[in-house]
């Protein structure tokens, strides 16, 4: 599957632990458990050439997620980290589910039309509201732009990744338009740096750490 993002390695990109540092240290475990969904999520696709399998591994992992709200997680380790870290802030089993429905929308037809993309982006980028605290900074659109961003980043495909990034662009636009309350400020300064995705390394932690300063 060619539109598999570059995640699922089980090596998190240092911007994602930085990003990570920048939220409030009870939530912390929290987001590392969101981002190991989101990578496992991601492996399914960029291992999997059939799409029925792919489709059956996603469904598995969509009703797993869904059981947490009435059952203990079984012996597999990401799930018992999301069980442990996650559901106790008040985040459902089915919320989380609703990540796994967004990657599924990349098993549509080739090419992906942007109605997929764009569900792909609210499924996936549930992981910002999922690991967010409160409504008060843009955590969807964020989330959605992130994921288009990092799917652009990962295609194989040169247009889909182009038009992954045209998507991403006016998300991402809103989403670093207003200061970020400091304890979502993890998720603001993972949007700014997909607005960055060639800029120098200096650059983008210069630029992530004056988010986190300033929630600009």
């Amino acid at each position: 599957m060619d539109q598999g993002s570059g995640a699922g390695t089980g090596e998190y990109p240092p911007e994602r632990h930085l990003a990570i540092t920048y939220a409030p240290p009870a939530r912390r475990a929290a987001l590392a458990a969101l981002f190991a969904l989101d990578d496992v999520l991601a492996a399914v696709l960029r291992t999997t050439r059939d799409p029925m399998v792919g489709q059956m591994r996603l469904t598995w992992w969509h009703d797993a997620l869904t059981a947490l709200d009435h059952a203990p997680p079984p012996a597999q380790p990401v799930l018992r980290q999301l069980a442990r870290d996650v559901l106790p802030l008040g985040v459902t089993g089915a919320a989380l589910a609703g990540i796994v429905e967004g990657w599924e929308e990349l098993l549509a037809a080739d090419p992906i039309p942007d109605a997929a993309l764009l569900a792909f982006a609210r499924g996936r980028g549930g992981l910002f509201v999922a690991g967010g605290v409160g409504a008060g900074d843009p955590l969807a659109a964020a989330g959605a732009g992130w994921a288009l961003a990092d799917l652009a980043a990962h295609a194989r495909d040169p247009v889909l990744a182009a038009r992954a990034r045209a998507l991403a662009a006016p998300l991402l636009d809103a989403a670093v338009a207003v200061r970020w309350s400091r304890p979502n400020r993890a998720f603001g300064a993972l949007a700014h740096l997909a607005r960055l995705p060639d800029a120098s390394a200096p650059r983008r932690v210069g630029r992530a750490l004056w988010h986190r300063l300033t929630g600009l």
